[in-house]
C-alpha cells in the first residue's frame, strides 16, 4: 500500500510517523523550509515512544520520499492524508491538485478539525472518496480518528487506519467540528470565562483536569463515568439526581468572553509561568511518557485503549520474524523501567521471570495460541521453569529475547529463552516446559493439528546444537563448570 501525506506540521507529522513506524513508505509534500527537520524530530520522538509502548519488536520502518509537488507525492498513492492549515479555500486548492494527479481509486482523508465532508467535496471530480479523517495529537500515540463521510470509501479508509493501530469512529451524520472538538470547545469556552473572571489560573484549571476527571475520562469516557456516579442504581439514578442541575446557571456555554489582547496576554502569561521552563520537545516527551504509562496500565487490565494496543502488539508477535536469518526467534523486547530495579540499581529477580514469561506468551501467539484460541477453552500452562542470571541490567536498557523450541510432543513443548542486552551479551537464560490443557476441565489434552504443524515449522528451523546448559539442573551445571 502506498501512502502520501500532504502537510507535515503537528498533525501531519504525527500521521507520517505513525505510517512510517507501522512499516509503510510515505511520500511527503510540505513546502515549509524546515519541514524535513521538523518531521525528523517528530519521528524521533514517536520512535522513542513506540519502543517504550510495545514489547514486540517493531516492524522495519518505512521510508520517507520527499516530493517536490503535490502531484509527485500522490501520483501512485492508495491513501492520501491531507493536513494543510484549516482554511477551506486552501483545502479546496490542494484537493483539486490531488485529484488531478492521484489514481481514481485513491482515498483522500482530511485531518480537518472543523469542516464537513460536504464542504470539502465542493467542486470535486470524485467527491465520494473525500473523507474527514480527524485525529488527535499526538497522532502517533492516540488511536482515535473521526471518520466522516459514509459509503464504501469510509469502510476502506477504516480498514487502512485500523491496520496502523488507529481506532476509527465512523460518524453517521456530518456536523461542524465533528464530535471531539465540539466537546473540547465546550470545556475551552468555560475555561476562558474562568480565567477572564479571575476565578482560576491556567495552571489551576489544568490541575483540576489532569489530577481529577481527566484520568477518569482517559479510560471510561463521559457517560460510563457518570453511570458509575449513579451508584448501584446506574445511569437512571444519576440522571434523576443531577439532571435538574442542567437548568442551573453553572456555565456560560451560550456565551464567550471577547478574546481581546488583554485576555490573550493574561492566558499567554499564565501559560508561560506554568510551562515555559520546558521546551516543546520536552513537553512532548513528558506527555508521551505519561501516555505510555497509562496505556501499559490499561493494557494490563484489557481495557479501553489498552485493547487497541494489545491487538496491534499481537499482530507484531504473529507476523514472521524480521531477522534475515529467522532463527532463533526474536518475538519479544522490553525496556527496563525505573520501577523494575532494586536498591542496587539493577533489575530485580522477578522481572527476569516477567520478561521470560512475556517471551513465552509471544511465542504462543506466534504459533496461533492467541486470545481467539484460548476463548475455546484451551491453553498452554507453564509447569516448570529454570532461570540462569548471568549479568546485571540497569534501568533504561532495551532487552531482546531470542527463543528456541527445544522439543515437543502431542501434549507438551519446551522453550529456551536468552535475554540479550543491547550489546548482544546474555543477561539471563530461561527454560519453560508447557503443557497443553483443557482450561474448563483442568487436564492435559493433545494439541490440535494446527498447533503441532506450527511447532513442526519452528522446529525445522533449529539446526544448531542445543545450549550445553539446556535441560540441566543447577547442581549438574555447577559440576560441569567445575570440571571444565
Amino acid at each position: 500500500m502506498k501512502i502520501a501525506a500532504i502537510g507535515g506540521g503537528v498533525i501531519g507529522g504525527g500521521w507520517i510517523a505513525r505510517f512510517i513506524l507501522s512499516g509503510y513508505d510515505v511520500a511527503v509534500y510540505d513546502p515549509h523550509p524546515e519541514a524535513q527537520r521538523i518531521i525528523a524530530e517528530v519521528l524521533a520522538n514517536a520512535t522513542r515512544a513506540w519502543e517504550a509502548l510495545f514489547q514486540a519488536p517493531l516492524p522495519r520502518p518505512g521510508r520517507i520520499h520527499w516530493a517536490g509537488s503535490v502531484a509527485e507525492a500522490v501520483r501512485e498513492a492508495d491513501y492520501i492524508q491531507e493536513s494543510v492549515p484549516e482554511r477551506l479555500d486552501l483545502k479546496h486548492r490542494i484537493i483539486a491538485e490531488i485529484e488531478d494527479a492521484a489514481p481514481e481509486t485513491a482515498l483522500i482523508g482530511s485531518s480537518t478539525s472543523g469542516f464537513k465532508p460536504s464542504e470539502l467535496r465542493q467542486g470535486a471530480r470524485l467527491p465520494d472518496r473525500i473523507l474527514v479523517a480527524h485525529p488527535f495529537n499526538p497522532v502517533y500515540l492516540l488511536p482515535v480518528v473521526e471518520v466522516v463521510g459514509g459509503g464504501e470509501a469510509a469502510a476502506r479508509a477504516c480498514d487502512i487506519l485500523t491496520a496502523i493501530g488507529m481506532k476509527p469512529v465512523r460518524i453517521a451524520r456530518e456536523i461542524d467540528a465533528h464530535i471531539g472538538d465540539r466537546l473540547l470547545e465546550a470545556v475551552w469556552r468555560e475555561a476562558l470565562w474562568l480565567v477572564n473572571d479571575g476565578i482560576a489560573t491556567t495552571e489551576e484549571i489544568d490541575d483540576i483536569i489532569r489530577f481529577g476527571f481527566g484520568l477518569r475520562w482517559a479510560q471510561m469516557g463521559l457517560f460510563e463515568t457518570y453511570r458509575i456516579a449513579g451508584g448501584e442504581a446506574g445511569m437512571r439514578h444519576f440522571l434523576g439526581q443531577f439532571g435538574p442541575a442542567l437548568k442551573w446557571p453553572w456555565t456560560k456555554l451560550m456565551d464567550v468572553p471577547d478574546l481581546d489582547d488583554a485576555l490573550i496576554d493574561r492566558i499567554a502569561g499564565q501559560s508561560d509561568a506554568q510551562s515555559g521552563h520546558h521546551s516543546i520537545r520536552e513537553l512532548e516527551r513528558i506527555r508521551d511518557d505519561n501516555l505510555v504509562g497509562i496505556f501499559h496500565a490499561l493494557k494490563a487490565n484489557d481495557w479501553g485503549v489498552g485493547q487497541t494496543v494489545r491487538a496491534q502488539e499481537d499482530g507484531f508477535y504473529a507476523r514472521a520474524p524480521a531477522r534475515a536469518e529467522g532463527y532463533p526467534l526474536r518475538l519479544h523486547q522490553a525496556r527496563v523501567a525505573g520501577g523494575w530495579v532494586d536498591y542496587n540499581g539493577h533489575m530485580t529477580e522477578f522481572r527476569y521471570l516477567q520478561v521470560l514469561g512475556d517471551a513465552t506468551d509471544a511465542f504462543l501467539i506466534h504459533i496461533g495460541l492467541d486470545a481467539e484460541y484460548r476463548a475455546q477453552g484451551r491453553s498452554a500452562y507453564t509447569v516448570e521453569t529454570h532461570i540462569r542470571h548471568l549479568a546485571e541490567v540497569k534501568a533504561g536498557e532495551l532487552l531482546t529475547v531470542e527463543t528456541r523450541l527445544l522439543g515437543h510432543d502431542a501434549k507438551r513443548f519446551r522453550l529456551h529463552h536468552a535475554i540479550l542486552r543491547e550489546d548482544g551479551t546474555e543477561a539471563a537464560t530461561g527454560e519453560h516446559m508447557l503443557l497443553h490443557v483443557d482450561t474448563d476441565e483442568g487436564r492435559t489434552i493433545p494439541m490440535p493439528l494446527t498447533l503441532l504443524e506450527a511447532l513442526d515449522r519452528v522446529a525445522a528451523q533449529d539446526t544448531a546444537p542445543h545450549p550445553d546448559h539446556a535441560g540441566a539442573g543447577i547442581r549438574s551445571v555447577r559440576q560441569k563448570e567445575a570440571t571444565a
